[in-house]
């Protein structure tokens, strides 16, 4: 297996069928990619469906669309059928006189009307479609956004940010392509269709079945190659999101790929994705754009077999000249209206692609909704029961097993173990982040499921290892931790978490504008933010999940200086990469492959000599 063949593999196995077998039918998203799947739209008519949701709500301006569109049909079609009288009345007479060039001058005007008011219909319509369509798109991306926001945790822990965010630009933008123009193109062409076909039986019936003889062998021509673009299209829009969530990947780990030179295989990877990406836009180029020669060279067939046998008949059957010559125009346009709906088509199935893709997620499961008759604490006073609880991300292999242990306000409760002992995911079900499989967890007497989920999440505060800043003042990222909070509570809180001193020597203090996540300001810094928004909060439970990993010693001491006086009032559970943090903790629980092995307080646990003793004294190490 060469270099590049192992690192496809490498690219398989980390996003899934997605991206390495883009070209095989794999689909984007996240790992868990049952609804990502690639090739042509899974159901047309039911993605159509939803998309008309959208689009019907704006009635008043559709019907005034449709309008402009009859409008413009009618009088392109009307005015090309006006040469007829216009050539046998004032051209060449059909009872043999000379022409009138004042009639035709007044024929001529008349005409020209007609084309001026499908033109003026034709602008109209286009506005008025332009309004529809990015209002649809609006209400879309409004829907799109707020169901995110109801989604759980475990969603976002199985896709990948590029290719969530390659959902609301790239598929979203296909949308609006084919709700602003294909589809009253695709509409348009079909009224031209119908009139011509019509107009076309009235002039001349023979001509008429001259010219729908090759209309067959179009039609499958243009199904076949639809089809086959459709599926190209889907593929592309599926390794597009796959390059996307790589390069997203790419950019946010850049001091990771430098330091430990991976930049060469970063590069050959990204090559990879890439080369997907080409060849399936190639192949939904190739196949969208031999759509157009392919009907006209239909056209051109038909056209010259209508005017061989028009000339026959105006030779032998007296039919007039007025007519051959609106009739051949008709021939042309009869194909232009097929050659346009065939072209759309690869556009509307790669709309359709995004749009089904867009609706995967709008369709993913959001939280549990609370129960009808949900508590809500007036207030919560923090007393924490954890009774028997065992939970698995995976049903068939559980993270946590049997973990019971209780914690009244103004308690700590510290946790430790090694890495994947379940730590932080016995933190993730506090908030309700993820349910538990068995057992149950109580705040107040009361099982969390019965709480309002976010009257639950408000009286809890968490600060992370990873921290995240919003854009926006130093002051409005402390005070995202509580709405209301005064300037002097924000400030209060900062002094708590020991960020003042470095907060008053920024530019402009509280108000310095962080940008890019605080990349401006150093690792410990953001997290010293992180603590004084989890301070502004008031909630009465406090979880630090390795809160101070990111700080140095001294600036550590000051936080635990600080957080003495936070954490009086509540119930903080702390889960410590430094043993030297928690020997002040009420009870240390130690955990080790999702069990509790040991639980006590510092002395207790020294005296037992087992493996908080191993981890304190450096016999064992904390992995």
């Amino acid at each position: 297996m060469t270099r590049t063949e192992k690192l496809a593999a490498s690219l398989e196995k980390r996003y899934g069928k997605r991206v390495a077998a883009a070209g095989s039918g794999g689909g984007p998203g996240g790992r868990n990619a049952r609804d990502r799947q690639g090739g042509k739209p899974k159901n047309v008519r039911h993605t159509i469906g939803r998309l008309m949701v959208y689009v019907l709500q704006e009635k008043a301006r559709l019907a005034g669309a449709l309008v402009c569109v009859l409008i413009s049909t009618f009088s392109m079609l009307a005015a090309s059928y006006m040469l007829r009288p216009i050539i046998n009345t004032y051209i060449v007479p059909l009872d043999g006189t000379r022409g009138d060039p004042a009639g035709l001058f007044r024929a001529l005007l008349v005409m020209l009307s007609v084309y001026m008011a499908g033109i003026v219909s034709t602008y109209l319509q286009s506005r008025l479609l332009m309004r529809i369509g990015q209002n649809s798109l609006q209400r879309m991306r409004e829907d799109l956004f707020s169901h995110m926001q109801e989604l759980p945790v475990r969603f976002y822990d199985g896709n990948t940010r590029g290719d969530l965010m390659s959902r609301f630009t790239n598929d979203i933008d296909n949308v609006g392509n084919m709700l602003s123009s294909t589809l009253i193109s695709v509409f348009t062409a079909g009224l031209t269709l119908a009139g011509t076909l019509a107009l076309m039986l009235y002039t001349n019936v023979i001509l008429t079945f001259v010219t729908i003889l090759v209309i067959p062998l179009m039609l499958k021509a243009v199904t076949k190659i639809a089809q086959t673009s459709g599926k190209y299209y889907s593929l592309q829009q599926s390794a597009l999101g796959a390059l996307n969530g790589y390069v997203e990947e790419s950019i946010t780990g850049q001091k990771v790929i430098k330091v430990f030179n991976h930049e060469e295989i970063t590069k050959e990877e990204f090559n990879i994705l890439n080369e997907k990406l080409k060849t399936n836009q190639i192949k939904a180029q190739f196949f969208g754009g031999i759509m157009g020669p392919v009907m006209n060279c239909s056209t051109q067939v038909t056209y010259t077999l209508t005017a061989v046998v028009g000339g026959i008949l105006c030779v032998l059957r007296g039919f007039d000249i007025g007519g051959l010559t609106v009739f051949l125009n008709y021939s042309r346009q009869f194909g232009r209206p097929i050659n346009e709906i065939a072209m759309t088509m690869t556009s509307v199935f790669s709309a359709l692609a995004g749009a089904e893709r867009v609706f995967a997620v709008m369709d993913a499961e959001p939280e549990t909704p609370d129960d009808a008759d949900a508590y809500v604490p007036q207030p919560m006073r923090g007393d924490v029961v954890m009774e028997h609880v065992s939970f698995g991300y995976n049903e068939d292999h559980m993270v946590l097993k049997d973990i019971s242990l209780y914690a009244h306000p103004g308690q700590k409760i510290a946790f430790v173990g090694s890495t994947g002992a379940g730590k932080t995911t016995v933190m993730n079900l506090l908030p309700r982040f993820y349910d538990v499989q068995q057992g149950t967890i109580t705040i107040d007497g009361v099982e969390i499921r019965h709480y309002q989920r976010d009257e639950l999440r408000k009286n809890i505060a968490m600060v992370l290892q990873e921290s995240h800043l919003f854009t926006g003042t130093i002051m409005e990222n402390i005070r995202y931790g509580r709405l209301d909070a005064t300037d002097e509570e924000v400030i209060e809180a900062a002094k708590t978490a020991s960020a003042d001193a470095f907060i008053r020597h920024l530019p402009m203090g509280y108000q310095t504008v962080i940008d890019g996540d605080g990349s401006n300001l150093s690792q410990g810094q953001r997290q010293l933010l992180n603590i004084a928004r989890a301070s502004v909060s008031r909630a009465p439970v406090l979880i630090l999940d390795e809160a101070t990993s990111s700080v140095d010693t001294r600036t550590e001491q000051l936080i635990n200086e600080g957080m003495h006086h936070l954490m009086d009032s509540r119930t903080t559970f702390v889960i410590a990469h430094r043993l030297s943090t928690v020997r002040d903790a009420n009870a240390i629980m130690v955990l080790e492959h999702g069990e509790i092995i040991e639980r006590g307080t510092h002395e207790d646990l020294l005296k037992m000599q087992g493996r908080y003793y191993e981890l304190y004294t450096g016999k064992a190490e904390l992995d």
